[in-house]
């Protein structure tokens, strides 16, 4: 009983373990793509954790059960400590990727990365052909990209390539899917746009038309029937155009830890967004209060939170309502029903932000470089600080 004679509450069961951490170094980059997921705010946050803050999360993540470690950004080559924070995360068992542009990737750094025990590298690509990849990224580095690949697979890492997807690239998809063959790549990840940060400013000048996606998809299809398990081809569906949402990181605060570069903990890539939701932060309290204890990780864990119609929908356990920050941008609340749902109440204000797409699509000029895109720039972000 408390002090007014009330039961106290029953004390929240602990959650099961952050089975992947993202950490993300640094804001920093040297491209300027239309869809990065950086927050469009990012000047916002210059202050990076430093090494030993680093080694300290990766120790604390590392026993709280965490096994595998995404190096990001921004662009993670720009840390001169990567190699170091790559040997400590070897140290601790962790199995190690880094996600990167490939830009500042030299021969002698793979060499260093290769000897700190670096598991995997993900390389990212814009499109197929140099003048598209490049529009895309605002920089000339087509050229570059082919030979970190060729450099990549030199060392004797897996071929794993990443092109995020989106209406201009979406009819080059066949063509990309050959250019991961020509390289002997592995794996391919054809990620579609999912609308947050960079990407949602520019979403009327990035969706396509539901006939694009479908198109590409046969196309996806066909290739996995004739190449078998030469390549592995991941086709992600963006959730805009589906009935169901998907599970926010495979459910709020339930096996993905992301640390931004400044030490705030995220139970998502975009959470930083959500007004109302205070971050925890690395420098102020350990991972296991963070991950068990914080709000921002209990808010929207398991199905206690939800509204309806989600509280008494049969498929509940499915999505767990969908994401969040989904729910805030279509709705203007993060704690709705992820308006991809048909059942919510709001779904007819996302058909109504596809139709929009739609007619821009139709309506936009041919050549990709005509397009209104806002490039992810330190100018272009100092002003959606300001604003």
């Amino acid at each position: 009983m408390n002090a007014a004679g009330s039961p106290e509450p029953a004390p929240r069961p602990l959650a099961g373990p952050p089975l992947w951490l993202l950490a993300e170094l640094t804001y920093r980059c040297p491209l300027h793509c239309a869809f990065c997921s950086n927050p469009v705010d990012y000047v916002r946050y210059r202050n990076e954790l430093d090494t030993a803050q680093w080694r300290t999360v990766l120790e604390q993540a590392r026993a709280l059960g965490a096994a595998q470690l995404g190096f990001s950004g921004g662009e993670p080559l720009l840390r001169d400590d990567l190699e170091e924070l790559v040997a400590h995360a070897r140290q601790l068992g962790f199995y190690t990727n880094l996600i990167t542009s490939g830009i500042g990737l030299t021969d002698a750094r793979l060499g260093k990365l290769r000897a700190a025990g670096l598991d995997h590298i993900q390389l990212s690509f814009q499109d197929s052909t140099r003048e598209l990849n490049d529009f895309l990224s605002s920089t000339r580095t087509f050229d570059l990209k082919q030979r970190v690949a060729r450099m990549i697979k030199a060392h004797g890492y897996p071929m794993v390539l990443n092109c995020v997807l989106h209406r201009h690239n979406l009819p080059h998809v066949g063509a990309i899917i050959e250019m991961a063959l020509e390289m002997g790549a592995e794996y391919l990840e054809l990620a579609n746009t999912q609308y947050y940060g960079w990407a949602w400013e520019n979403r009327l000048a990035l969706m396509p038309t539901e006939e694009q996606l479908r198109e590409a998809e046969a196309v996806v299809e066909g290739y996995r029937a004739r190449i078998g398990n030469r390549c592995r081809i991941l086709f992600v569906v963006p959730d805009y155009f589906e009935k169901r949402p998907k599970k926010c990181m495979n459910g709020w605060g339930s096996v993905f830890l992301g640390v931004a570069p400044d030490g705030a903990a995220m139970p998502c890539h975009a959470a930083r967004m959500l007004p109302g939701l205070q971050l925890p932060n690395v420098t102020e309290q350990t991972l296991y209060d963070i991950w068990h204890h914080s709000d921002a990780f209990q808010r929207f864990r398991g199905t206690a939170w939800m509204p309806e119609p989600c509280r008494s929908c049969d498929e509940k356990e499915n999505d767990l309502g969908g994401c969040r920050c989904q729910a805030y941008l279509l709705s203007g609340d993060a704690s709705r029903t992820d308006p991809v749902c048909d059942k919510s109440s709001d779904h007819a204000g996302l058909q109504q932000v596809v139709l929009h797409g739609r007619l821009a699509a139709l309506d936009a000029p041919a050549p990709a470089r005509e397009a209104p895109l806002v490039f992810r720039a330190d100018a272009a972000s100092r002003r959606f600080a300001a604003s």
